[in-house]
């Protein structure tokens, strides 16, 4: 029998994961997160994908920060989605007036932005199953950085699923939702 994919119910009789099971896992230095009730276990991210993301971060933290709309945070952070859903964006946005959702163990509902910059051994994940979970769970906009093709893919969410909206490359600066008067040059997230 396969698994079933994110986006789908389980069979019944398959047991699913929650929050509390998550909280028992070892504390180990690997990277896991439940997908709708199925335990998922990252590497490291790689010294790229940490450059890119480290960048990207400087550069939405410091709008955000000068404008007083809200917060960024960064990984390792839990967003908990549902209780079968606890994942770890590389990079998100919490809006001023939704820092209601910031707990003392979590950000518990939908953030305004995700952003997951790929990896070879998260690519998939990120592009299909996460992206199914978080247009459920109505996260507005969702990022999908590509270091290696240095590309940004913009998707809004239209009715439950996400459209893609814009594809920025190379050294291409360009505005994007849902962060009004940023403006970001690539060339400042490849370096």
């Amino acid at each position: 029998m396969s698994a079933p994919r994110a986006h789908e119910r389980p069979p019944a009789g398959i047991i699913k994961l929650t929050y509390d099971d998550y909280l028992v896992l070892p504390n180990d230095g690997l990277r896991y997160e439940i997908l709708d009730g199925d335990l998922e276990m990252t590497p490291a991210p790689s010294p790229r994908h940490q450059a890119v993301s480290r960048n990207l971060q400087r550069l939405l933290d410091r709008h955000v920060t000068d404008n007083r709309l809200g917060c960024i945070y960064d990984a390792p952070i839990d967003v908990i989605l549902a209780p079968t859903t606890i994942v770890q964006p590389d990079l998100l946005f919490l809006a001023a007036a939704r820092q209601h959702l910031v707990s003392e163990r979590a950000i518990e509902g939908p953030p305004d932005l995700i952003v997951e910059i790929l990896s070879p051994s998260t690519a998939r994940m990120d592009q299909v199953a996460k992206a199914a979970l978080y247009a459920r769970f109505g996260v507005t906009c969702y990022w999908i950085v590509d270091p290696a093709a240095r590309t940004v893919e913009i998707h809004t969410l239209t009715d439950g699923s996400y459209r893609l909206a814009a594809t920025h490359a190379g050294t291409e600066r360009f505005s994007a939702p849902p962060l009004p008067g940023l403006t970001i040059d690539l060339a400042a997230v490849w370096e």
